[in-house]
C-alpha cells in the first residue's frame, strides 16, 4: 500500500523552480511537471508498478518489488527518481537523496518530460494514462470478484505472455487493409468471366473454342467458391488477431485489451530508452554544470555522474551511449563533419581536424530527439570514428576457455549486432499466416527469421498459451540451425516436425 505523501522540502521546491528556468533557457520545452517525494518503500513499489501505483495486482509486480527491494537493501542500486509520460507530468523524488542528487535528477526529469512531449515516437500515446490505468485497474479487480482470483491471474499470466506480439508500428502505419464486401467480391467474380474474342458468327467455333471458353468458366468459378483466406493478408498484431477472434469471454476479451493497450503505451519507452535516457544525461549534465552547480558541490556531481556512465562487461549502458552520440552529433554539426565533401576525404589528418564552425549542433540535436527513435538514432549516427573512440567492440561466448571474449572491432559488426539488439526491442517477429490452417480452425503463425532462432523452451511455453485461447491446434512456422521447423500444440503438448 502506498504510505502517506511527503511534502515536497522547500529547498527542493526552490532547485525545481531554479532548474526549471535553466531548462526553458536551454530550450526544453515540457510538460507541466508535478513532483512528489516518497520514502525508499513508495519508490521501490512505484517501480514494481512501472511508475503507475494504481495498477491491477498482479504476483508480477509483488516479484519485481521484492526484487527491487532485495537490490536497494544491499546497496546493489537504487531508484533515484521516476517519471512519467503524462499531461501533467509526475515525477517521484526519493527524499533520502541528498541535495546534488536531487539537482541532478530534477534536471534529468525535466529533460525526460520534454522528450515525452516532443518525441515523434510518443505522440499517440494517452497523455491520461495516470487515469487511465487506475481504472484499468478498478476492472480487473472487479472481476476478480466475479470470477474468482486464480482464474482472472492465470488469465492475466497468459496475456503477459503474449503482450510482446504486437506490431509496434502499428500507431504510424496503416497496415490493416480494408475487408473486401460482397459487391466488391460479385465485381471480381465477374472480371473473371471467360475472355472472348470479336469475331464473324460463323468463324467464332473456330477463334472461340467452346472446350477452352468451358474450362475457363468452370476455373473462374471454382477460384470464386474458394474459403477466402482469413486473415486476407498476414496480421503482425496477434493480440489483437486473439482479441478478436479467439472464443473468449466478455470479460477475458476486455482483460485481453487492457494488456494490449498498456503494452502500446510502453513500447516507445523500449524504443527510445538510448536516445531518451541520453538525452535525459546531456542536459542533466549540462544544466548541472553551467547553471546550477555550486563549488562545493562538484565531488558529490563528479560521484554521481561518473556512477551513471560506468558500465560493467556485458551491458550496454544507455545513458552513456546516448549522451556521447548526442554530444558527438552536436560536435559534428558545429564542425560541419557531415555531407558529400566530408565522407568523401580520405585524408585522416584533415578529417581529424576538420571544422567549419557551421554552429548547427544545438539545433541538429533537437531535430533528433524529435524525429528518431533508437534504431534510426544509431543507423543514422553510430560512425567508424564514434566506435573508435569509445573502443566499441562485438563479444561471443567461447566454451572452450569458458569465458566471454572479444569477437570483432569491426564497424559494421558492431553496428548489425547493435540495430539487431535493438529491433523490434529485441523480440522475434511472428505473423498470423493463417487463421483456418487445413481449413479446420486451426492457427499458423510464422516467424520472420533474422538468423537467431528461437528459444525453443519459451516458444512452447507461448504456444501452449496461445492454444488455450485460441480452444484449437496452434502451429508454429520457424527455422532451427538454418532448416525449417514446425511446432504443433494440439491441446495436450507441444511437437515438433
Amino acid at each position: 500500500m502506498r504510505g502517506p505523501e511527503i511534502q515536497v522540502p522547500s529547498n527542493i521546491q526552490q532547485y525545481i523552480e531554479e532548474i526549471l528556468e535553466y531548462a526553458r533557457d536551454y530550450g526544453l520545452d515540457s510538460f507541466e511537471t508535478i513532483f512528489e517525494v516518497v520514502d525508499y518503500a513508495q519508490m521501490n513499489e512505484f517501480g514494481a508498478y512501472g511508475g503507475f501505483p494504481g495498477r491491477f495486482p498482479h504476483w508480477r509486480f509483488g516479484m519485481e518489488f521484492q526484487q527491487i527491494s532485495k537490490g536497494y537493501e544491499y546497496g546493489l542500486h537504487k531508484i533515484y527518481e521516476m517519471v512519467i509520460n503524462n499531461d501533467p507530468c509526475y515525477a517521484y523524488l526519493l527524499v533520502s537523496n541528498n541535495e546534488v542528487d536531487q539537482k541532478i535528477v530534477i534536471g534529468h526529469v525535466f529533460a525526460h518530460s520534454d522528450f515525452f512531449k516532443n518525441n515523434l515516437w510518443f505522440a499517440h500515446t494517452d497523455r491520461n494514462m495516470l487515469n487511465e490505468m487506475a481504472n484499468h485497474g478498478t476492472r480487473i479487480r472487479n472481476y476478480i470478484e466475479k470470477h474468482g482470483h486464480s482464474e482472472v491471474e492465470d488469465f492475466i499470466d497468459i496475456c503477459f505472455s503474449i503482450e510482446n506480439l504486437i506490431d509496434l508500428h502499428q500507431p504510424y502505419i496503416k497496415r490493416r487493409q480494408k475487408t473486401r464486401s460482397e459487391e466488391e467480391r460479385a465485381r471480381d467474380a465477374r472480371a473473371k468471366k471467360p475472355f472472348r474474342l470479336r469475331s464473324k458468327q460463323y468463324m467464332d467455333p473456330f477463334i472461340n473454342p467452346r472446350h477452352l471458353i468451358e474450362a475457363e468458366r468452370n476455373g473462374a468459378e471454382a477460384s470464386s467458391e474458394a474459403p477466402e483466406k482469413f486473415p486476407e493478408h498476414p496480421e503482425r498484431d496477434i493480440m489483437l488477431f486473439l482479441i478478436e477472434h479467439a472464443p473468449l469471454k466478455n470479460w477475458q476479451r476486455d482483460i485481453a485489451s487492457i494488456i494490449r493497450e498498456e503494452s502500446y503505451y510502453f513500447a516507445p519507452q523500449g524504443q527510445t530508452k538510448i536516445m531518451n535516457e541520453g538525452w535525459a544525461t546531456y542536459w542533466h549534465s549540462r544544466i548541472m554544470t553551467e547553471r546550477a552547480l555550486r563549488d562545493a558541490e562538484l565531488v558529490d556531481y563528479a560521484d554521481h555522474h561518473s556512477g551513471t556512465l560506468s558500465t560493467t562487461p556485458g551491458r550496454l549502458n544507455p545513458y552513456k551511449l546516448g549522451v556521447e552520440l548526442f554530444r558527438d552529433i552536436e560536435d559534428r554539426w558545429n564542425k560541419g563533419r557531415f555531407g558529400k565533401e566530408y565522407e568523401q576525404c580520405d585524408n585522416m589528418t584533415e578529417r581529424k581536424n576538420w571544422d567549419l564552425k557551421l554552429g548547427f549542433g544545438r539545433k541538429k540535436i533537437f531535430e533528433v530527439r524529435r524525429l528518431y527513435n533508437d534504431v534510426t538514432f544509431i543507423d543514422e549516427f553510430l560512425t567508424p570514428e564514434f566506435c573508435e573512440k569509445h573502443k566499441l567492440f562485438t563479444f561471443r561466448y567461447n566454451p572452450a576457455s569458458n569465458y566471454y571474449e572479444i569477437d570483432s572491432r569491426k564497424f559494421k559488426q558492431i553496428k548489425e549486432k547493435l540495430l539487431f539488439s535493438l529491433t523490434n526491442l529485441g523480440h522475434p517477429i511472428i505473423f498470423v499466416e493463417d487463421g483456418n490452417y487445413k481449413n479446420s480452425g486451426e492457427l499458423l503463425l510464422r516467424q520472420v527469421h533474422e538468423g537467431v532462432d528461437l528459444r525453443m523452451d519459451q516458444a512452447r511455453d507461448v504456444l501452449r498459451n496461445i492454444g488455450r485461447l485460441w480452444k484449437r491446434p496452434v502451429h508454429l512456422d520457424t527455422m532451427e540451425n538454418g532448416k525449417p521447423k514446425h511446432l504443433c500444440f494440439d491441446g495436450q503438448d507441444v511437437r515438433s516436425q
